[in-house]
């Protein structure tokens, strides 16, 4: 049934929800995805993509290629993306630096009702799928600990870490952002970003082109990424449902670590901008918190962050997230 125009309008909204969701590292865009009930149609629609949009294309003409391949849909959800990615870069890194707790008890809450929400997806509990969960965890866990790496400086690097990150980004529970800071990369691609940002505003076109330039590289990786992956997912989805459920709750349990709000600072570095940041951090209690833990604000955050994963949910028809 093709969708209205206010139906494409929720299509980019959704869109805004999932960039958001991936400058942040330790939140998935994918499960943003999940929870608004467009996971199937995103990864099938990715599947399907291929060199035959051009025979269609010279055969049918544009209109024929658009609507066989799903591009409006597409297009309205990336654009979405794009927006909230371009327009959220610095509001997300003024919130991580001046209300970091509030923040990361914000999208706490809403990790942990996603966590509820596709764990009520799998419909048989069994000696497999708990071991798939409990792997999942496992595996999402240490990533959470795992230092990052110092990236190299180098446009090639640019290309593998969006086809790494675009994976992650699109798995629930996997954060794309935090696999980039993993990598090493994420200030450098947020940086890219703000770059041309203020290239445009200063009209320094040296700096715009190299940005620019960077940026095309980072969403080739992203192309390539997705058109691989995509299809392994599809088939893990078709056939291989219940585990790979159970494997994607497991990485959203494991990926709380990540996002506990209160944290002890083991290392630091100094980025690219001259300013301190954080290596390497443990989660801690906030008792033990070094200044104010915030305990009430930081409830109320992570109860707001629940309580929109479940209108989200309503929202979205209470459709199960992938249909057998």
């Amino acid at each position: 049934m093709p969708k209205t125009s206010l139906a494409y309008v929720f299509v980019i909204l959704k869109g805004m929800a999932m960039g958001a969701a991936d400058v942040v590292p330790g939140v998935s865009g994918g499960t943003i995805a999940f929870i608004s009930g467009i996971y199937q149609e995103l990864i099938e629609t990715i599947d399907k993509l291929d060199f035959g949009i051009f025979k269609v294309w010279k055969k049918e003409g544009v209109k024929a290629a658009i609507a066989q391949y799903n591009l409006k849909f597409l297009g309205s959800l990336f654009l979405g993306v794009a927006i909230s990615i371009l327009s959220l870069a610095r509001v997300i890194k003024y919130l991580l630096d001046v209300y970091p707790i509030l923040l990361w008890s914000f999208f706490f809450g809403l990790v942990l009702a996603s966590i509820v929400y596709i764990g009520k997806q799998i419909s048989k509990w069994n000696a497999i799928t708990i071991i798939a969960l409990i792997l999942g965890v496992a595996v999402a866990y240490f990533i959470t600990i795992a230092v990052p790496t110092e990236a190299p400086n180098a446009w090639w690097f640019y290309f593998v870490s969006g086809c790494i990150a675009i994976i992650a980004m699109i798995l629930p529970g996997v954060s794309g952002s935090f696999i980039l800071v993993l990598l090493g990369s994420y200030g450098m691609v947020l940086g890219t970003i703000t770059d041309a940002q203020d290239a445009l505003l200063t009209r320094d076109w040296s700096l715009l082109r190299s940005a620019i330039w960077k940026i095309i590289l980072f969403a080739l990786g992203c192309v390539v990424g997705l058109k691989l992956f995509s299809k392994i997912l599809k088939w893990m989805f078709e056939h291989k449902k219940e585990i790979t459920l159970a494997v994607l709750t497991g990485f959203m349990v494991g990926s709380l670590n990540k996002i506990w709000p209160w944290k002890k600072v083991l290392s630091t570095r100094i980025d690219r901008h001259g300013d301190e940041v954080a290596v390497e951090a443990k989660s801690i209690l906030p008792s033990t918190f070094d200044g104010d833990p915030q305990v009430l604000y930081a409830v109320i955050f992570a109860v707001v962050g629940f309580a929109l994963i479940l209108l989200l949910e309503r929202a979205a028809g209470k459709k199960k997230v992938y249909a057998d």
